[in-house]
């Protein structure tokens, strides 16, 4: 080995040493119980802080609580375990699609408009309607950004609610949510029950309105994919935008068979 060569390489050894020693960022510690939640927003308010986010933000999220009912929620998940006749019985598919024929007629000018926009016709964004909150009579009354902060801190699946709690921040110092905002045990808010990342990418407006949180919605499914005219049922080009609606292969063909019923008119609701 020549002196140069040498030299060189105990200069990378020193590199790597000091590169070894110098203090990490560090990402806040996960946690399975209360115990640990306001030491981890501590920690997660100063990472958050070094990225960008405001005081109005971060003040809001030192005021959560950790959220025991949105973790048992969590943990509770079984109705997408059952078949999809058991599914359809237990949302009430029949009575959404009789109420979102209704609402097909009634609002017939808001889902054309929506239609000519996005291309989407009105049974599945009226099929997921009445799925997410029953047309807007059921939209949770949870404080979203305590559900998203303890989502982000239990060690289950940190990483994607973390990236949701940025986005709920980020919202927040916007204000165009506050940390009053209610929601659904995940942290879902509005008629359609929009995640906060979702709501930066595809929200228009105020999502407790019925006609923004549509125009959202197929905005989403637009923005998946979505091709005007083109089929949605399984198997179909659509089919892959309900997919990402939501990963549930039991909720993606409810949602697919009652837009196709609410679609067509006439028949027997919810039957296959």
């Amino acid at each position: 080995m020549t002196k140069g060569r040498t030299v060189a390489t105990a200069m990378i050894g020193a590199t790597a040493l000091v590169l070894s020693l110098a203090p990490r960022a560090e990402a806040a510690t996960c946690g399975n119980g209360p115990g640990g939640f306001e030491a981890w927003k501590r920690e997660f308010s100063a990472e958050a802080q070094g990225k960008g986010i405001g005081q109005t933000a971060l003040s809001a999220l030192m005021q959560t609580n950790y959220a025991g009912a949105t973790i048992a929620a969590d943990r509770g998940q079984r109705s997408f375990s059952l078949t999809l006749d058991q599914f359809l019985a237990k949302r009430g598919a029949t009575t959404i699609v009789a109420k979102g024929r209704q609402l097909k007629q009634s609002q017939a000018a808001l889902f054309a408009s929506i239609q000519q926009r996005y291309g989407v016709p009105p049974g599945p964004l009226i099929a997921i309607w009445g799925m997410e909150t029953g047309f807007g009579s059921q939209r949770g009354n949870q404080n979203m950004l305590s559900s998203i902060a303890t989502l982000a801190y239990d060690c289950r699946r940190p990483e994607f609610f973390t990236d949701q709690l940025y986005a709920a921040l980020k919202l927040v110092d916007r204000g165009t949510l506050s940390g009053a905002t209610r929601g659904s045990m995940h942290g879902e808010v509005g008629q359609t029950q929009f995640m906060p990342k979702n709501i930066l990418a595809y929200g228009t407006g105020n999502l407790e309105v019925a006609a923004n949180a549509l125009n959202s919605t197929a905005n989403f499914l637009k923005g998946h994919g979505w091709k005007a005219g083109a089929g949605y049922q399984p198997g179909e080009p659509n089919f892959a935008a309900i997919e990402a609606w939501n990963a549930a292969g039991v909720y993606q063909k409810a949602i697919a068979l009652m837009g196709r019923q609410i679609d067509e008119g006439g028949g027997a609701a919810a039957s296959r």
